[in-house]
């Protein structure tokens, strides 16, 4: 079982501050690793650092807007100074608009795509550009089912063709930097009750839980595990995937 451990890896979350981000940097850390937080919010990352010292563990504060090429880079330079190097990194920040495609404006679609995608995009790139020079890591990406089916009745087009392009990006570099010992996986979570998704809403009970076969929603420490296992060596052999995790709404 010691290929499940992290003990004596680095890792680095972004979108660490909150929700499920905030679940996976205390996963990773349960698991043996230390880790790096990053998040726009210095107050949230301050708060969660002294939550981790709480619990026994020193975890890496990093305020960045990660929308921002020169903050993608501060980002990276401040993790390995704070963790020596970055082993795993964890593409995890996010956003989503919620409306009827008519209603979606030019600048709800760029800050979704800029941040789901592009900010995704150069910080796989410019943590990988590290990895290649340390031998190798493991990048795990947060994809979403909305990037597999279309939610309803909440509609968000651009969020969930974002998640679509995470997946298929997660593909991309996983077949390119394999000879480079750098693995690239997704976890595509289901509906999980967090700041940015309304489970509780009585109106999507009939479409959120009674369609899933489990019949509820997912709380975020249910998706850690996921997360952590893809960055440990016990997935030594998996690169490409995308892990779904959603109580089996997508099976059906």
């Amino acid at each position: 079982m010691t290929s499940f451990s992290l003990e004596g890896k680095t890792a680095l979350v972004t979108g660490g501050n909150q929700g499920l981000g905030k679940a996976f940097a205390f996963g990773l850390a349960e698991a043996g690793a230390r880790v790096a937080i990053a998040g726009r919010s210095a107050e949230r990352n301050a708060q969660v650092v002294a939550e981790a010292a709480e619990r026994g563990y020193q975890f890496v504060a990093i305020t960045a807007d990660i929308t921002d090429d020169a903050q993608i880079t501060r980002m990276v330079e401040e993790a390995k100074a704070g963790l020596g190097q970055i082993d795993i990194l964890v593409n995890n920040a996010g956003t989503c608009f919620h409306g009827e495609s008519w209603s979606v404006t030019d600048e709800q679609w760029d800050a979704v795509w800029d941040l789901n995608v592009r900010a995704l995009w150069k910080a796989s790139v410019a943590v990988g550009e590290h990895m290649r020079e340390i031998g190798g890591g493991s990048q795990v990406n947060i994809g979403s089912m909305s990037g597999l089916i279309v939610n309803r009745p909440q509609w968000q087009p651009a969020y969930n063709a974002s998640k679509a392009a995470v997946h298929h990006l997660t593909k991309s570099l996983a077949v390119e930097w394999a000879p480079l010992n750098i693995r690239v996986n997704a976890v595509a979570p289901g509906y999980v009750k967090t700041e940015m998704a309304p489970v509780d809403n009585p109106e999507f009970q009939r479409y959120w839980i009674e369609d899933a076969p489990q019949q509820r929603f997912a709380l975020p420490e249910e998706i850690a595990p996921s997360v952590v296992f893809l960055a440990s060596d016990a997935a030594s052999f998996i690169t490409g995937s995308v892990l779904v995790a959603d109580g089996g709404y997508t099976a059906v």
